[in-house]
């Protein structure tokens, strides 16, 4: 058999393994896609359910509704606690990020800068959080606030945010970091820069879209968090917290509907600028 014929028999022998592995892919994606959109349904039909009966002229939450209207959102500006708890959780989410995004700066800069022993360990510290269930670091948080005499408040469920939310901080700003060149800092340093002028003048505004991305990713996660605040909130609750107290409420319930589509609403957008601001830096 001569050597063109030697392949053309072998490719008349593989062409149908490929007309099959091709039919095979084709099988796979049906399934594939049908669970994909299973989950897009399960994920994104409640909200715009959610949207849905916050127009509904009428207390239950069934269909066929009774009308639409704009009363429970004009209920919700005049309802004081509702409007104080999504006060208190802005309070404990703008100061939760500032300090997560500042505490994983500092670890970030700490393992990429610094050989020191114990950088995989701080790091892990760091990542901590991701791994252990909120309600057992709210149990833990209650009880370390508890045996040192602290009262539970705003203040007390901030920090429990905070260390929670530094994972998400620690992780953004560790990605940007990597990728900045050593030698920009050493040239300030070289000029006569101390350390404190070349993290102001030089990593600070190199590192601002990401600063910004980490500070709003974790002012969303602080925003939405109720496991660790129902621990840890005193008299005065966040927004999640009280939301979930009043749910009990038949009748709060469409005022308590048209805030959580609004605080959605909020967070989605405040989600897609943290997410266009790391992809531009």
């Amino acid at each position: 058999m001569t050597a063109s014929a030697a392949a053309a028999t072998s490719g008349v022998a593989r062409s149908p393994a490929r007309r099959g592995g091709g039919g095979g892919v084709g099988q796979t994606r049906l399934p594939l896609g049908a669970a994909y959109a299973v989950m897009l349904v399960l994920l994104y039909l409640p909200i715009v359910l959610l949207a849905v009966f916050s127009l509904n002229n009428g207390t239950t939450l069934t269909f066929p509704l009774k009308g639409f209207t704009l009363t429970w959102y004009q209920a919700m500006v005049g309802d004081q606690a509702l409007l104080g708890a999504a006060r208190n959780s802005l309070v404990v989410a703008t100061a939760a990020a500032t300090a997560a995004t500042a505490l994983g700066f500092a670890v970030s800069q700490a393992v990429l800068r610094f050989r020191f022993t114990g950088r995989r360990l701080l790091l892990g510290l760091a990542g901590a959080p991701l791994v252990v269930p909120f309600v057992v670091l709210g149990v833990a948080l209650f009880l370390l606030f508890t045996a040192l005499g602290i009262p539970r408040s705003l203040l007390t469920i901030a920090a429990g945010h905070s260390v929670v939310a530094l994972p998400y901080a620690t992780l953004i700003l560790l990605a940007r970091m990597v990728g900045l060149d050593p030698a920009l800092e050493e040239a300030a340093m070289d000029l006569g820069a101390t350390y404190p002028v070349t993290l102001r003048r030089v990593i600070i505004p190199l590192l601002g879209p990401s600063l910004l991305s980490a500070w709003l990713t974790c002012f969303i996660v602080s925003f939405d968090e109720v496991a660790l605040a129902n621990f840890l909130a005193g008299g005065d609750p966040t927004f999640p917290v009280f939301l979930y107290g009043q749910l009990r409420f038949a009748q709060r319930l469409p005022v308590l509907i048209a805030m959580a589509v609004v605080l959605m609403i909020g967070t989605i957008i405040l989600t897609l600028i943290a997410n266009r601001l790391r992809s531009r830096d």
